[in-house]
């Protein structure tokens, strides 16, 4: 009964979001507003977009163990492309988001190719390097094409009317959801498949992997290039959502900003890294409001200072969060389920992320299984 409950819980908060923007509840230091005004649903759809692109994130680092400092890239290509496309291109939004759609395979698949070469810390320092070189072209403004220090507006003549004006606002917070909810089926879906598991044997243990007659190199790479793909998507809805494509995108603290939503939600958990992805962008908003407000203008410059800076406060939070609640958000639900049971949690099923240690133990049975059944076609990856 329970475990259908779990099942059913991501489709009944997907229900929940859907009819938000029905309601005129007014929350009180949550929302400045009603919870269908413009401001309100904004803010929640760039809550939505950000919690769809830290689960694309997390299936690189939580599922597959691949720390990546360079998956600002890709975000920064979906906006940048599909930007470029309406604006100077003057295409559609279909034709915009097909151009984005190859970019999102091409470039991560050039990336991946010569990154996944070499492995841990020298992987994450040439994904940073890329990410770089990639920001840097952004600031030249090569052409006047990018917009330089200053971003780049949309020109919404050649955007669907139904995505433009303040009164439609309603249409982008239901698209942010659509995205969202993609990302989340997706990521379902691979990560409980056979790639899946072979991902998460290779976090445990690659060389191990590579003993049962897998080549880790391929099953990276695809993983590597489908969360490349799912951030450049994000990047579209991000570009709806506020008109314009920012070069903040394109740095290198925009991904450690996803790796903290990854690890305050709890890496490697699906609903864990949404719910770190839209706590983060929420707290970062409210953050950089009140870092403004006469209430902590007024205080003593050793408590201004350090208030005055979302970055700090939301640093501290993960300081926190690694030493004192290393599994995040999600670890701690498990923990308390595992008390409220007084036993080990059953073994994971449909996809999630087994114990430390058994994901490999789990390939390897599948595998030999798969002998003893005798020659027959092999899954896709």
């Amino acid at each position: 009964m329970s475990r259908n409950l779990t099942r059913l819980a991501p489709l009944a908060v997907l229900v929940v979001l859907a009819v938000l923007p029905f309601s005129t509840l007014r929350i009180p230091g949550l929302f400045d507003g009603v919870l269908n005004s413009p401001g309100t649903l904004q803010l929640l759809a760039l809550c939505l977009v950000f919690g769809g692109v830290a689960l694309s994130y997390d299936l690189l680092f939580g599922f597959t163990g691949l720390l990546s400092f360079g998956h600002a890239l890709y975000f920064a290509a979906g906006t940048y492309v599909a930007n470029l496309a309406l604006t100077e291109l003057g295409w559609g939004l279909g034709a915009a988001l097909a151009l984005t759609t190859a970019v999102g395979i091409v470039l991560p698949l050039l990336v991946g190719g010569v990154a996944l070469r070499v492995s841990g810390i020298a992987f994450s320092m040439v994904t940073l390097a890329t990410a770089q070189v990639g920001s840097i072209v952004v600031l030249r403004d090569p052409g006047g094409l990018t917009g330089g220090e200053e971003g780049l507006a949309l020109d919404r003549g050649n955007v669907p009317d139904a995505f433009v004006g303040v009164l439609n606002t309603v249409n982008v917070y239901w698209l942010a959801l659509a995205y969202l909810a993609v990302v989340y089926v997706v990521v379902a879906w691979v990560t409980g498949s056979r790639a899946g598991r072979v991902w998460q044997a290779i976090r445990e243990n690659e060389r191990r992997v590579e003993v049962l007659g897998l080549r880790p190199y391929d099953f990276k790479l695809v993983v590597f290039v489908l969360a490349g793909l799912l951030a450049a998507l994000g990047g579209v809805v991000h570009l709806l959502l506020l008109g314009g494509s920012t070069p903040r995108t394109t740095t290198a603290d925009f991904t450690l900003g996803l790796l903290v939503m990854v690890v305050l939600g709890g890496a490697g958990s699906r609903w864990g890294a949404v719910l770190g992805g839209v706590l983060y962008t929420y707290l970062d908003s409210r953050l950089t409001d009140l870092a403004s407000s006469p209430a902590v203008q007024d205080l003593p410059a050793w408590l201004r200072v350090p208030l005055s800076e979302p970055l700090f406060l939301l640093g501290s939070l993960f300081v926190l969060v690694v030493f004192f609640v290393p599994g995040g958000i999600a670890g701690v639900v498990a923990r308390l389920r595992e008390r409220r049971a007084g036993r080990r949690p059953p073994a994971p099923t449909g996809g999630e992320t087994p114990p430390p240690g058994r994901v490999v133990e789990q390939l390897r049975e599948t595998a030999a299984r798969g002998a003893g059944a005798g020659a027959g076609p092999r899954d896709g990856v």
